[in-house]
């Protein structure tokens, strides 16, 4: 597989205003990437752009459920940036609630979010990166696409929808000059978690306990983070697991897949309990 150098040519972000998104800029930039970096807050992009490396980067400020913004977004792309070479998927959204407590629409939301966000901007961007000698597409997935817990229903959801749409399209793309990757995070201290939705029914304070506890688990640092992620986008990897929890949920499933919930309960106790008050 031949390996991709960015340099001079153009990398596409979503989410990249902040967290990994803005992590993943800032790596692709100090290797000579252009980029084309996509969020809906604008004052989040200047102010990335503002500290990175290189010229000739864009910032571009769209709401990725937008069918209609999207694909004009992909031509303003295209006029501004000859050569997309790479595509790497950071936006989206957490949601804690259990089944009774999430609505349809918060659900809906979320896919939207997750789901729907993702597909656009691949669909869109997918003509431009077929005119290359080699490309890649790195969507980041979570390791809630590899196991479900409990607490988070539409975030697992969303997360194995997007799984799904990256296997199948890979194999769509497989006589193709663009390859495509999945990435599955876990334990990256970004503040994803504690920036994400809950469910409106939850207690505001015990929301906060929930996504609390589970932010204390993370350990890997998203610079850490970034780099392994660009790496594997340089190298047109398939799969990637990123953060040692990742790699550990990873054995699970694939050891006890109808039974990997036990080992998981414990940890995650408090960070899944969004149904007892704050005393």
């Amino acid at each position: 597989m031949q390996r991709l150098d960015v340099r001079g040519k153009t990398s596409v972000i979503t989410g990249a205003a902040s967290g990994m998104g803005a992590e993943i800029a800032r790596e692709l930039a100090r290797r000579g990437a252009r980029l084309a970096l996509i969020d809906r807050n604008a004052d989040g992009l200047a102010t990335l752009t503002a500290d990175l490396v290189g010229a000739g980067h864009t910032t571009h400020s769209v709401d990725l459920t937008d069918d209609v913004a999207v694909f004009e977004l992909a031509s303003e792309i295209e006029a501004a940036h000859p050569h997309v070479q790479t595509l790497i998927t950071c936006a989206g959204s957490s949601m804690l609630g259990d089944i009774s407590q999430v609505t349809m629409e918060e659900m809906r939301w979320l896919m939207d979010v997750n789901l729907w966000g993702t597909v656009n901007i691949t669909q869109a961007l997918l003509p431009a990166m077929r005119r290359e000698r080699a490309a890649h597409i790195t969507h980041l997935v979570s390791i809630y696409g590899l196991a479900a817990p409990a607490g988070r229903i539409p975030y697992a959801m969303s997360k194995f929808a997007v799984r799904g749409f990256t296997e199948s399209l890979r194999h769509e793309l497989e006589r193709s000059s663009v390859t495509v990757g999945a990435v599955y995070p876990a334990g990256v201290k970004t503040g994803i978690i504690l920036h994400g939705r809950y469910a409106a029914a939850i207690d505001p304070a015990v929301a906060q306990r929930a996504a609390a506890a589970q932010a204390q688990m993370y350990h890997t640092e998203p610079a850490d983070a970034a780099k392994r992620i660009v790496e594997a986008t340089l190298r047109r990897k398939t799969r990637t697991m990123v953060g040692r929890e990742a790699r550990l949920v990873d054995i699970l499933t694939r050891l006890t897949p109808t039974h990997y919930w036990g080992p998981m309960r414990r940890p995650l106790r408090e960070a899944i309990d969004t149904t007892t008050p704050i005393a």
